[in-house]
């Protein structure tokens, strides 16, 4: 049973990567900042090597890999898509839609973490805490780029 709680737990998590690819691509394909899409293209990247690394570890236990998406995932996807086709893809915007999506990811990831802990082995408790810690980086790097965008905008 506990395998069976334990692959749940980490294919939410692979789901929220999934999002955050998806996520990445739509923000890169709407901006053409150099400096945003290399920032989204390392973002696709981590969420890429999280997702492996937590699909390696329900195939060790014997599970199924998801290739799904989360419902907040389809709803970041589709909240930016119509900012873009009103018109407002600008940095900011672009940037408020990422920060979104990252507070989410966090929630996840941390719910993981406090919430399913007795689910998941010492092992996997590590993979996650080091995957939330490189996550949080992420988000604050786009928390710090959207809120200088908001600076701009007051003066």
């Amino acid at each position: 049973m506990k395998n069976v709680n334990s692959i749940a737990v980490l294919n939410s998590l692979i789901e929220i990567n999934n999002d955050r690819i998806d996520g990445y691509k739509t923000a890169e394909s709407e901006t053409k900042e150099s400096d945003l899409t290399k920032l989204f293209q390392r973002m696709i990247h981590t969420s890429e090597n999280c997702k492996n690394e937590l699909s390696i570890e329900v195939l060790r236990l014997k599970g199924t890999p998801t290739n799904e998406t989360k419902v907040l995932g389809k709803f970041f996807r589709v909240w930016m898509d119509v900012k873009v086709a009103l018109g407002n893809n600008d940095r900011k915007t672009i940037l408020n839609s990422c920060e979104y999506g990252e507070d989410v990811a966090l929630k996840v990831y941390r719910s993981a973490l406090i919430d399913k802990a007795d689910d998941l082995s010492p092992t996997q408790r590590k993979i996650i805490s080091l995957q939330l810690a490189t996550l949080k980086k992420d988000h604050d790097q786009v928390l710090g780029l959207r809120n200088i965008e908001m600076e701009k905008e007051k003066n």
